[in-house]
């Protein structure tokens, strides 16, 4: 078989496929791009066997990337998205990897490859296509699925207090614990409710009906005071309108 690995970060890239040549020595790694329209590239010029695409990637997500996937490729999603769409990912493809990826698990996957039949190109480009289109088809987000070491926690949105950005990560808290979400915020925003979600700085969005109080300090920048977390959420300039007629 011959393998395509798309992966934005070189590091990990090489990483992956030193450990795909050690557990499947007779694996030919035809190519490694770094963006999402080079891996679509890649999948209509060389048709590979299989395809280990990351999610996010610049210019072209994973999923958009697949859609190009030629018949008979066998897809596996490599993701630090642990939490809505793995179920999606698991009708869409051969496989999921969720980062960091253990030797164990990809083994597991590579067992996978060898057995699974070739999917069907109009099988794979119908579920990818129906995975693409906007959020905004469907109802907002309402159950988050978050991993904490091997146990996998189920968070209904309506109990999030607020998000906060961590680098490609997400802060989530609740009234009782904070959580980490493997999903930049900006991603996770436009599967919110709107109007039940405001976002009041470029890094913090919270559930409006956590808000206990609005206040503005001496230097006149507006605060936020939540019901059921100690935190005091600070609101930028540019989202300050909201809270005009509070």
């Amino acid at each position: 078989m011959r393998a395509l690995i798309a992966e934005d970060e070189p590091l990990l890239a090489d990483d992956l496929a030193r450990r795909l040549k050690r557990l499947w020595p007779e694996l030919e790694i035809a190519a490694m791009v770094h963006d999402g329209p080079a891996a679509r590239r890649a999948l209509i010029d060389l048709a590979p066997d299989a395809a280990f695409l990351d999610i996010c990637m610049p210019g072209l997500s994973g999923l958009e990337a697949a859609t190009a996937a030629p018949p008979g490729c066998r897809v596996v999603f490599v993701t630090a998205h642990d939490e809505h769409a793995v179920a999606a990912f698991e009708q869409a493809a051969v496989d999921y990897l969720l980062k960091p990826v253990s030797d164990a698990r990809l083994m597991k996957c590579l067992d996978r490859l060898r057995q699974s039949a070739p999917v069907p190109d109009a099988d794979l480009l119908a579920r990818l296509r129906a995975l693409v289109e906007p959020a905004a088809r469907g109802e907002p987000l309402r159950w988050l699925r978050v991993q904490v070491g091997e146990t996998l926690h189920l968070v209904a949105v309506v109990e999030v207090c607020c998000f906060q950005s961590a680098d490609k990560y997400t802060s989530v808290l609740t009234r009782d614990r904070e959580f980490l979400l493997r999903t930049p915020l900006k991603d996770l925003l436009p599967q919110l409710d709107p109007e039940a979600f405001w976002r009041i700085h470029r890094g913090t969005v919270v559930n409006v009906g956590q808000i206990k109080a609005a206040r503005r300090d001496l230097a006149g920048r507006l605060r936020l005071e939540l019901r059921d977390r100690p935190e005091i959420l600070a609101v930028s300039r540019a989202y300050a309108h909201l809270f005009r007629q509070m």
